[in-house]
């Protein structure tokens, strides 16, 4: 009994949200396209390729060079005392180190990249943002989504918030 009753509300909700949706003015934008006609955009871009492509020159050379004294140690190992050897093993585990935390410093979850890129693009984005923000008011639109990104809800009509309906719903019970 219950499984039917919580499958009728469920039921019940989606065919509320889909007769909402049936009257509300729906749009989408493209915010790729739009990026990619943005000569700011483009010019941060092109900003972030650059540095992006210095710092992996910069580990091209660093895994060059940890290749070459591996090979060089490889080849004379043997001869090496135990001592010696231990030496070179520690300083090729610190080169190696070294250019991991230079990889996530500069390409990381928060690395340098990153936060040039949200330094570069935020103010672009914010201003993409506010067009949209102001072309639905003017144009009566509802919801507009972005059919390029994850951000798919880029506008929403505050008069459609049933947030606090919800709440008050829930606070009855």
């Amino acid at each position: 009994m219950k499984t039917r009753t919580v499958l009728f509300i469920a039921a019940f909700g989606m065919l509320s949200v889909a007769g909402a949706l049936a009257q509300s003015k729906i749009g989408y934008i493209n915010s790729e396209a739009i990026m990619q006609q943005l000569p700011e955009a483009q010019d941060a871009q092109k900003q972030l390729d650059a540095l992006s492509a210095e710092w992996q020159n910069d580990l091209k050379k660093m895994q060059d060079t940890l290749q070459q004294k591996f090979e060089d140690y490889d080849k004379r190992k043997l001869i090496m005392s135990d001592a010696r050897r231990a030496d070179v093993e520690k300083e090729l585990r610190a080169l190696d180190q070294q250019m991991v935390d230079y990889r996530t410093k500069k390409f990381g979850t928060n690395g340098e990249l990153f936060q040039k890129q949200n330094e570069l693009m935020k103010p672009i984005q914010d201003r993409i943002f506010k067009a949209v923000e102001d072309v639905a008011n003017e144009s009566g639109y509802d919801y507009i989504f972005d059919k390029s990104s994850t951000t798919l809800l880029m506008f929403a009509n505050e008069k459609n918030d049933l947030t606090a309906k919800v709440l008050a719903k829930l606070e009855q019970k």
